[in-house]
């Protein structure tokens, strides 16, 4: 990339007078950086060992000594903002086909086995630079608005929802499947029956799109997240408990899921642990309890009984707070 193009799209001021010219690569990792390539310094602590690795420049927004005169020094008011506008600039040369959905579709997508046809881009923007800075012309993109700018794209589309189902579901669990799909069966998928819709969807839009892929093991994503404990909340073996704690970090989902748990577990005790801000969006119901901190949820669990219990806006690692550290507890007369 020209440096004078550089300097314009991140609306930079040359500090020095150097000698080049041109830029291979972008990089914001210093030990990514190879000769000729561009440093963006988000870790202004990495700008020495980006020139040894041989940066032929070095964009930055903070106090920083220029140690050598050869190499390009751009002062910007932001590297972040700056990244994205370069990545933003390349991306559009390339022309890619962007199509964006849920966060669930895209996690299952990242876990089915695809050719180089297609990038998934299930993590943080600044994870998926080196790939995206790699792409090919016209290369098709799934993404999710949820992590990354859409502006990243032109015209960026959804997927298509879908109405048919190909996917013969043959046993089922709560949280496990055994199915069939093109003649193949596959058995005892760590996947809630609650996400075939999501998975229907994915495999519809590769074959819209032609994309080659293999369907493989699935693992648990952090949605409709089930973990078996024992009455001191210590975690489990799957299917080694009859207390299950099911964790989903988007309230959005959790009308969906309470509707899923009722059709399909009417026989067990269910309860709802939902934040206090969020639980006039509910209809009232005994089995809703309201929390408002960790010892709230540890507090619902302890004093009822339940066979699954859905608590909306947390995640497993709350079990690693010491409000759920019952070990040493003390048996108490009242």
């Amino acid at each position: 990339m020209n440096l004078a193009n550089v300097r314009a799209l991140v609306e930079g001021h040359l500090a020095n007078s150097p000698s080049i010219t041109a830029f291979e690569e972008v990089h914001y990792e210093a030990s990514k950086i190879r000769r000729g390539d561009l440093f963006v310094a988000i870790t202004h602590e990495e700008i020495d060992e980006a020139i040894s690795n041989g940066a032929y420049g070095v964009l930055f927004d903070k106090p920083t000594q220029i140690s050598d005169q050869e190499i390009a020094w751009i002062k910007v008011d932001d590297v972040e903002n700056a990244l994205l506008r370069l990545l933003r600039f390349h991306v559009m040369q390339k022309s890619p086909q962007a199509f964006y959905c849920d966060e669930i579709s895209l996690k299952l997508a990242s876990q089915i086995i695809t050719g180089r046809d297609l990038l998934v881009l299930d993590k943080t923007l600044k994870e998926h630079i080196q790939a995206l800075y790699q792409i090919q012309e016209n290369q098709l993109i799934l993404f999710s608005k949820n992590t990354i700018d859409e502006q990243l794209f032109i015209d960026a589309k959804p997927i298509s929802k879908v109405f048919s189902s190909e996917i013969i579901i043959v046993e089922q669990t709560l949280f496990e499947t055994s199915f069939i799909y093109n003649d193949t069966y596959y058995e005892r998928q760590l996947l809630s029956p609650f996400f075939i819709s999501y998975l229907e969807s994915i495999l519809h839009f590769f074959k819209q799109n032609k994309v080659s892929f293999q369907l493989r093991n699935f693992t648990p994503i952090n949605h409709f997240q089930a973990v078996f404990t024992n009455i001191h909340f210590q975690v489990k073996d799957f299917g080694k408990s009859d207390n299950v704690l099911i964790f989903e970090s988007d309230f959005k989902l959790v009308k969906e899921q309470i509707q899923f748990l009722k059709a399909k577990a009417n026989w067990a005790k269910i309860l709802y642990i939902v934040p206090s801000s969020k639980i006039n969006q509910l209809e009232k119901s005994e089995d809703i309890f309201a929390y408002d901190s960790t010892w709230d949820i540890m507090h619902i669990l302890k004093s009822q009984n339940y066979h699954f219990a859905l608590i909306a806006e947390q995640n497993a690692d709350i079990l690693n707070d010491s409000v759920f550290d019952l070990k040493n507890e003390q048996l108490s007369l009242f």
